[in-house]
């Protein structure tokens, strides 16, 4: 039987993750080693690549012991403390912060500024321990109110005045939810001065129509991603409720030939945060079947 197998055309790494992996590989090519603050990106197998390339992961622990060598800041960005270590060790900072991720560190800095004057509060909706938002909230001196499901707006103070953000990479369809309920909340306690800020970054936000008619339109869905992406475990979602037969898959290895036995149409699909090289690889394999 004839499959056609079909990768996602808008799927590959954001602009964001793309300028990070090419200043990486630029210094590997001329230093042949590199320091990174954290994983690069939250996909093993480009790890693995970038790796045998000589690239390091080292934790800010492990900072002072990086002195003189060259250290890495990935997409995520980094809380101002971490600069500070870095200058106080003498570690010569190649900065990669995303534009998007490093502008919405200005405008909640900002923020936070006027919040303080009038004795109000920063609320970022995100996963409180994912290294942006650990970015964003030291812009607040870790003074934000982090939330992420109902129960967490217990811990906010309505009748203050407020300003929202998010994570750049959440479900924009969850993040006007919890918006909205805010909202109605802040208006119950008659408090009309806030403000609700559009932070989801539009190449997460704009391939989810995209990603929901793509998986829709084959038999099987192969959805590409690291297990640790906060944005893989998104778009995953999305390709689940649009077809039921969606597999994740982080490599080759796993891969079931049983799931495309008499299966006619298969999409490839991945995370902001998957290359493009490896979802056809996995297409490939999937092709041999």
């Amino acid at each position: 039987m004839k499959r056609l197998i079909e990768i996602d055309p808008d799927a590959g790494f954001c602009p964001g993750v793309v300028s990070a992996i090419e200043k990486a590989e630029e210094i590997l090519a001329k230093d042949g080693r590199i320091l990174c603050l954290g994983e690069l990106v939250h996909n093993e197998e480009e790890l693995k690549r970038l790796e045998r390339k000589g690239l390091v992961t080292i934790t800010h622990d492990e900072i002072k012991d990086a002195t003189f060598e060259k250290l890495l800041i990935r997409a995520h960005g980094e809380p101002p403390e971490t600069y500070k270590l870095v200058e106080d060790h003498h570690v010569d900072l190649e900065d990669a912060t995303c534009p998007v991720v490093l502008k919405l560190q200005e405008r909640i800095r900002k923020a936070f500024q006027e919040m303080k004057k009038k004795n109000g509060c920063v609320v970022i909706f995100g996963k409180k321990n994912h290294p942006e938002v650990i970015g964003l909230n030291g812009q607040t001196e870790n003074n934000a109110i982090v939330v992420l499901e109902d129960e967490d707006l217990q811990r906010i103070d309505f009748a203050k005045p407020l300003q929202l953000f998010s994570q750049t990479t959440m479900d924009k369809g969850h993040y006007d939810e919890i918006a909205g309920k805010i909202e109605q909340n802040l208006l119950k306690a008659n408090n009309k001065e806030y403000k609700i800020h559009k932070s989801v970054c539009g190449k997460v936000a704009n391939r989810v129509e995209g990603l929901k008619a793509f998986a829709g339109k084959h038999d099987v869905m192969v959805f590409v991603s690291g297990r640790k992406s906060s944005n893989g475990k998104f778009l995953y979602s999305v390709c689940k409720r649009a077809n039921e037969n969606s597999i994740w898959v982080s490599s080759e290895s796993d891969l079931n030939p049983d799931d495309f036995r008499s299966v006619e149409k298969v999409g490839v699909s991945g995370a902001t945060s998957t290359p493009t090289w490896l979802m056809k690889k996995i297409a490939e394999k999937i092709r041999s079947y």
